[in-house]
This record gives structure tokens, C-alpha cells and sequence, in this order.
């Protein structure tokens, strides 16, 4: 499959979404990187911006795409499989929901909107249950869209929050390009 895969900056699954990126190269899938304006511009205590940058495009073979204009025009013209936003945000999750396109990943998410593609939501985000839950909703029954499948990581701590199940990412990339919603979707 042709794969757009796009990072949010939920810092803390990075190296995750790293694993889920390796396993679908792995597989013999053709993965185009797609960073959020976050991402490219933020050091944190889980890395730095261009170590995280570097390993991207070290691991697809090809430079990130890191802009609105530079995703309108290399992504809208060519023919893609999938978009994988992983992880997404509760932030980046709300703008699609409600077609917010100010952002590269957002705008990646309207470009396979259009052209009427699938989108699969490996959602990590500390207020899924809370205001984010009907953003969920509102994209649950939206034609195109899938979600890898959701678990609460720290009921207790976090009792809000849900993170995708990284390890689903390519059995729920299957599943979506034929129209079928990983299930259980919520655990």
C-alpha cells in the first residue's frame, strides 16, 4: 500500500508511533511522512525535533512534509492508499472533526477527505472521554474514517484519557482501506 503517516505531537507515544512506522516499512509498504507544525519545531524530555525528524526520513527514504502548501502539492496529486495519523491528538482530532484544515496534518486528513480515501485515528489523547468524546462521535459515523482500537491507559490518574492500541496499527490499516472498523474500537 501507498501510506501518508502523519505524526501529532503526543510526545509521550513518539516512540511508538516510531515501532508502528518500522513495522509497516517492514511489511513492504510505501510510507510518505507527514509532521505537524509541533513536532517540527519542539524539543521535549522525550527527544528533540530533529532526532525525531532525522529518524523519520531515515526510516521512509523520504523527506518530511512539514507545511499546508508543501501537503497540498505533493500529496493531492499522487495516488495514496491510506492516511495513518499516529498519534493524533485530541487538538488535531477536534479540527478534523469540525474541518478546521490550519495545520499540515489536518489538511492531510481534508486532502483524503476529498479524494474520498481512508483515514485511520490512532488517537492518544488524556481528554478522550472528556471534551474530545464528541469529536469522537462526530467522526465515528463519518464515511472513511477508522480508529485503532482504544483502551483507557491510567483510569485511576486519568480516568479522561484513551490511547490506541499501537500494536493494532497494521491489522486496523487492513481492515480500513477494505471498510472495515477494527473492532473492539473500545475496550
Amino acid at each position: 500500500m501507498k501510506i501518508v503517516f502523519a505524526v501529532c505531537g503526543s510526545f509521550c507515544n513518539h516512540k511508538n508511533a516510531l515501532n508502528a512506522l518500522k513495522e509497516l516499512i517492514s511489511a513492504g509498504h510505501d510510507v510518505t511522512p507527514v509532521l505537524s507544525e509541533i513536532v517540527c519545531n519542539t524539543d521535549t524530555r522525550f527527544g528533540t525535533k530533529d532526532t525525531f525528524i532525522l529518524n523519520t526520513e531515515t526510516l521512509c527514504g523520504k523527506r518530511v512534509i512539514a507545511g499546508i502548501k508543501e501537503a497540498e502539492e505533493i500529496l493531492t496529486p499522487k495516488q495514496y492508499d491510506l492516511l495513518i495519523i499516529c498519534p493524533c491528538t485530541g487538538n488535531t482530532l477536534a479540527k478534523i472533526a469540525n474541518g478546521i484544515t490550519d495545520s499540515t496534518v489536518a489538511m492531510t486528513a481534508k486532502i483524503f477527505f476529498r479524494n474520498r480515501k481512508p483515514v485511520l485515528i490512532a488517537l492518544a489523547t488524556n481528554d478522550a472521554l472528556g471534551m474530545t468524546l464528541r469529536n469522537i462521535g462526530t467522526l465515528a459515523v463519518r464515511k472513511n474514517v477508522y480508529f485503532v482500537p482504544l483502551a483507557q491507559d491510567d483510569c485511576l490518574k486519568k480516568p479522561d484519557s484513551l490511547v490506541c492500541d499501537f500494536k493494532q496499527i497494521i491489522v486496523s490499516a487492513e481492515n480500513a482501506v477494505q471498510g472495515i472498523q477494527t473492532q473492539p474500537c473500545i475496550e
